[in-house]
């Protein structure tokens, strides 16, 4: 596919770009005192160049806009999932668009979802970029809390593995790749009992999770409890460590006395 990039191609800076428009009443909300790069989609925000371009000058407070803490007692909300995918908030189902603007505006009326860091570009080049992802942030600390009860052991930890190979495609541009497709379908499957809800806690410019349930949940409070209920067979541990110590055992007693 062809991209048509005029801006580009006749080599315009920002000051440029911000003439241009002057020159033909192009509405911008960039002027040359606040050379800001806003990006903002239903997903958040995201904010570069002016001064930010240096790393370690704090972001101007005027260049926040979803991330305002103006509620100073702390709330409750609770995410509902069904399969891995958001469908409520405080049990009431709604659209997914429509959830996450909701909850865009709950979490960044508390100043959550602030992001500051330096990026590594495909190109080699690093990037300081600021966003504002209020719903973002909730949504995913929230599905990675339900995936603790959720997920086996084994797959919880590739999945871990292969979330941070499938955005790191999707950061590259490789959407329609077949090693993306693939990690679909592995994704897929690991969310067919990501199901249940997260009750988050909402406090000014910070939030954590407080609670989680969900009815595929693999917490057996029958093996986890310390009390007389608890039905985990304590005389296999001493078999279970001997075994899986047995090579490091091994190992020391034939190579681990250095010199």
């Amino acid at each position: 596919m062809e991209i048509v990039a005029p801006v580009r191609t006749w080599g315009f800076s920002r000051e440029d770009s911000i003439d241009y428009a002057a020159k033909h009443d192009v509405r911008i909300k960039a002027t040359k005192e606040k050379l800001y790069s806003i990006d903002q989609n239903l997903w958040g925000r995201a904010i570069e160049c002016g001064e930010m371009e240096d790393p370690w000058v704090s972001p101007p407070k005027g260049v926040y806009e979803m991330t305002i803490a103006n509620q100073s007692e702390p709330s409750e909300v609770v995410i509902g999932f069904e399969k891995g995918k958001p469908t409520s908030i405080n049990g009431r189902p709604l659209p997914l668009v429509q959830l996450i603007d909701q909850l865009n505006l709950l979490c960044g009326s508390y100043g959550i979802g602030r992001i500051d860091m330096v990026e590594n570009r495909r190109v080699g080049i690093k990037s300081r970029e600021v966003y504002e992802a209020p719903a973002a942030v909730a949504l995913i600390a929230a599905h990675s809390d339900l995936e603790d009860v959720t997920l086996e052991r084994e797959l919880a930890h590739e999945k871990r593995r292969i979330q941070n190979e499938w955005s790191r495609l999707v950061y590259d541009g490789m959407w329609f790749s077949p090693l993306k497709f693939a990690y679909d379908s592995f994704l897929d499957y690991s969310q067919t009992f990501v199901t249940g809800e997260v009750r988050l806690v909402l406090e000014p410019n910070a939030f954590h999770v407080e609670g989680r349930r969900s009815p595929h949940s693999l917490y057996d409070y029958s093996l986890a409890t310390y009390d007389s209920s608890d039905l985990f067979r304590h005389q296999d541990a001493e078999g279970f460590v001997r075994i899986f110590g047995l090579g490091v055992q091994t190992w020391a007693s034939k190579q681990g006395k250095l010199d």
